[in-house]
């Protein structure tokens, strides 16, 4: 009989929601190599004698790669979360690989749009966009999985589990410094195997739970979140400050790994105690349950059903309103979805240009070591999506401010990073770093919830993957074509067939243009916040506690 008691289901499920929440943590540590492009791609241009048109070519087959994300949305909805997550890790093993075999000259480079491999001749790009693709799976299963398991608090959910994606990239990037020192081969094994094996980890913790039973332990998720938020900015400055540090010896690198490691494995204090505090107060759990039973009578709880059933077979009869459940086709046929996508892609793809062309930005303004940038970019990228879901999720319970609003501010800050580095003045890069960094962290925070919130949970992971479709779509028209082509147009060609550029006016037009937009972007999240007002003032009515609840509950 005690142990029945100590193992109740409510106890169990808490414990098992925050362990899959741990895990999907440290899966979103490992899946952010997408955006660590520049941390390889000046030895691929050098090796590959490629011009900057080609090797941004290279970094949109990458992003081309979450295109086929759509394929992760659709099998997030028929297969159990451990086979979309394998399904990732080994996608980025086979990818991943197959680019150290070429950097760490195991395979003699070709002309950039083939080289060999097992004997055929095969396409690079196809490598890259596996790479890119595999990160869809991970994400798709992370994020479906905990938005589901955590109905009620969507936002800071969002905002911890993409600000540790954000923070990926200086987690792999000051790893590598500190173990190899910057080799950019290492660093290719890392991306393949780090993930694999994370992975294979989180795929006997993370799992979907049905919705009665997520519901378990609702009252204390804010103050467990907290918990997370803590650790997680603890982690991003322990990163920052290791960014400055000069030349740091063999010991202090090593300390370092030794303290990160112990930093992002503290979380599981959290389901190891929601276990040993479920196993003491099983009992008293039992007894509550049971004393607040009365608080919804009968006719309460039919009336409530009537009511439930009343409303749905309304909703069957018209088509759905922004705030309820959507099939695919009717998101599609949604004004305010393409409102949503298109502001989308002015943040991010503009955001993506900045980060896929890092490398070269940096040596046009001097800056032979772009390390530091890229860990800067990724750092403060944290800081906006943890800060915005954490935020949003407070001023929606408060004031109903709609979601949106929040992208819009992030579009006019991501301007004005732009136009620093437009003028290129001594330190801009750095400040525009930064800007870009937490403004494109914001966009991916805020956007996640907002579709969920918008088009409903059903058909979630489809329609989220068709948002990702901007990655690469905005890769291909600010980096591909934007930046690649105005960058060649001022480059001079240097021997072995590549060009180069550098001084201020090398991307100059190019940071103009997004300016422009990001813009466009504000407009358009000003209108889709007036255009959802209703929807958020119904969200916050239903976060706030019931009154006759409370009545019930002092009588």
């Amino acid at each position: 009989m005690g142990t029945a008691t100590a193992f109740s289901p409510p106890a169990v499920s808490t414990t098992t929601k925050w362990l899959g929440f741990v895990a999907a943590v440290w899966i979103q540590c490992i899946s952010g190599n997408n955006y660590t492009f520049s941390n390889y791609s000046d030895a691929l241009k050098s090796l590959m004698h490629l011009t900057q048109v080609q090797l941004n070519n290279l970094s949109v087959a990458k992003d081309i790669g979450k295109a086929f994300g759509l394929l992760a949305g659709l099998a997030s909805d028929r297969f159990p979360t451990w086979a979309i997550l394998l399904i990732g890790s080994v996608e980025g093993l086979i990818g991943y690989g197959v680019q150290w075999l070429v950097v760490s000259q195991k395979i003699q480079p070709l002309p950039y749009w083939q080289f060999v491999v097992f004997g055929k001749t095969t396409q690079m790009c196809v490598f890259l966009c596996m790479g890119g693709n595999s990160t869809t799976w991970m994400n798709t299963a992370v994020l479906v999985t905990c938005i589901r398991n955590f109905r009620t608090n969507r936002g800071p959910v969002s905002g911890i589990l993409k600000g540790f994606v954000g923070l990926s990239t200086a987690i792999f990037t000051t790893l590598c410094s500190a173990l190899f020192a910057d080799d950019p081969a290492y660093f290719l094994v890392m991306l393949s195997l780090v993930p694999l094996v994370v992975c294979l980890t989180g795929i006997f913790f993370l799992r979907e739970l049905p919705p009665a039973v997520a519901a378990a332990g609702n009252a204390e998720e804010v103050k467990y979140f907290g918990v997370f938020n803590v650790v997680a900015v603890l982690v991003a400055l322990f990163l920052l400050v290791y960014g400055f540090v000069p030349s740091p010896g063999v010991l202090v690198s090593r300390v370092f790994v030794a303290v990160l490691l112990v930093m992002l494995a503290s979380p599981l204090g959290i389901p190891v105690y929601t276990y040993f505090k479920g196993r003491l107060g099983a009992g008293n759990d039992v007894e509550g349950q049971r004393a607040n039973e009365p608080l919804l009578g009968g006719g309460e709880k039919e009336k409530e059903s009537v009511a439930a059933v009343e409303e749905e077979a309304l909703v069957e009869k018209r088509p759905p309103m922004v705030g309820e459940e959507h099939t695919i086709m009717e998101v599609l046929k949604s004004v305010d979805f393409w409102i949503l996508f298109v502001s989308f892609l002015c943040g991010v793809g503009t955001g993506l240009a900045v980060m896929n062309n890092m490398g070269q930005i940096g040596l046009a303004l001097g800056y032979p070591d772009v390390s530091l940038f890229v860990s800067l970019t990724s750092i403060f990228g944290f800081f906006g999506r943890i800060i915005s879901g954490t935020v949003s999720e407070f001023t929606i319970k408060r004031a109903a401010t709609p979601r949106p609003l929040w992208n819009a501010a992030s579009q006019l800050l991501m301007a004005v990073g732009y136009i620093l580095m437009a003028m290129a003045m001594p330190g801009s890069l750095y400040i525009g770093s930064i800007l870009v960094g937490i403004c494109y962290g914001v966009r991916l925070a805020i956007t996640v919830p907002t579709a969920s919130e918008l088009f409903g949970l059903k058909y979630y992971g489809l329609i989220y993957n068709i948002l990702i479709l901007n990655l690469p779509l905005g890769s291909f028209l600010f980096s591909g074509l934007l930046a690649g082509i105005l960058y060649d147009r001022e480059a001079t060609t240097t021997e072995g067939g590549g060009n180069t550029c550098v001084g201020g006016h090398c991307y100059r037009l190019v940071f103009i243009v997004m300016t422009g937009a990001c813009i466009v972007g504000f407009f358009l999240d000003i209108l889709l916040s007036f255009r959802t007002k209703t929807v958020y003032t119904k969200i916050s009515i239903s976060k706030k506690p019931k009154k006759s609840l409370s009545a019930s509950s002092s009588r």
